[in-house]
């Protein structure tokens, strides 16, 4: 569910933003799970820029979320939903029974009141964290470790999800978002569900100014520099005759870019074929 706002200022004319109807009204986020978060705004430790429009983003602070959810047979409620400025799927507060508290990755349909634990066995409740090897094929899941006990590594951008396919051998085989077929351990952890706020992708930002608050400079489009200053440049009129370069002249179509010393030994069908 998105909200389209009725205009009052020009920044509003386009503006289209998730709901957050779902996230617990007046929840503070908890000051022991927070971190201070310094920003590089690009530059490497000489200074130099090496990743261009960055900058100038309002100030965070980094909630610390358990990835690993090695908290095995220790059940946990949910006591509150939450917004995280340094990632697009929601938080969910959870109390276990201990007396500790953590932030996870909140699933699509969580609810404050709701229990979920990690564990073998046989509960299957969206939020509940599970053995690969215990999981049922054809569940949902998402928070997905790569090596066991790593700490889920896939799968946690909003609105994402996996499927379990099979399981032989020790692995288990999963459909990835992006439409690859890989295998995993199937002593990795992975929680059900859907991962929460969805509906990310249908934001519109609006006007520039909300750009700027979240650290994204302007981009200057290579067609509008000159010859000095870009491939794409200069020339009378608009004209794209031209192979897309970066201004340092490298092709940036077309070629692949995943590194060649990374196996492809557990992908069993690539993305694009």
């Amino acid at each position: 569910m998105t909200r389209k706002f009725q205009p009052v200022t020009p920044g509003q004319r386009e503006l289209i933003l998730e709901s957050r109807l779902e996230l617990s009204k007046g929840a503070e986020p908890v000051k022991s799970l927070l971190r201070k978060k310094n920003r590089t705004n690009g530059r490497n430790h000489h200074g130099h820029i090496t990743c261009r429009h960055r900058g100038g983003a309002h100030k965070r602070f980094y909630r610390i979320v358990d990835f690993k959810r090695e908290k095995v047979d220790v059940p946990a409620k949910v006591s509150a939903l939450e917004y995280d400025p340094n990632r697009t799927a929601h938080l969910a507060l959870l109390h276990y029974a201990d007396g500790e508290k953590r932030y996870i990755l909140a699933p699509q349909g969580l609810k404050v009141g709701d229990t979920v634990m990690t564990t073998d066995k046989e509960v299957y409740n969206t939020g509940c964290c599970m053995k690969l090897r215990c999981m049922p094929l054809g569940s949902v899941v998402h928070n997905i470790e790569m090596k066991p006990g790593h700490g889920g590594a896939l799968v946690r951008s909003a609105g994402l999800s996996a499927q379990l396919l099979a399981r032989s051998n020790g692995y288990a085989t999963l459909k990835m978002p992006s439409g690859e077929i890989r295998l995993i351990n199937e002593n990795c952890y992975a929680t059900f569900g859907v991962v929460s706020n969805a509906e990310r992708i249908l934001r519109v930002e609006g006007k520039a100014g909300r750009r700027r608050w979240r650290g994204i400079r302007p981009t200057v489009r290579g067609t509008a520099m000159n010859p000095v200053d870009h491939p794409h440049g200069g020339g009378e009129g608009k004209h794209n005759g031209y192979l897309p370069q970066t201004p340092w002249a490298k092709y940036t179509k077309g070629f692949r870019t995943r590194a060649k010393k990374k196996t492809t030994k557990w992908i069993v069908k690539d993305r694009r074929k």
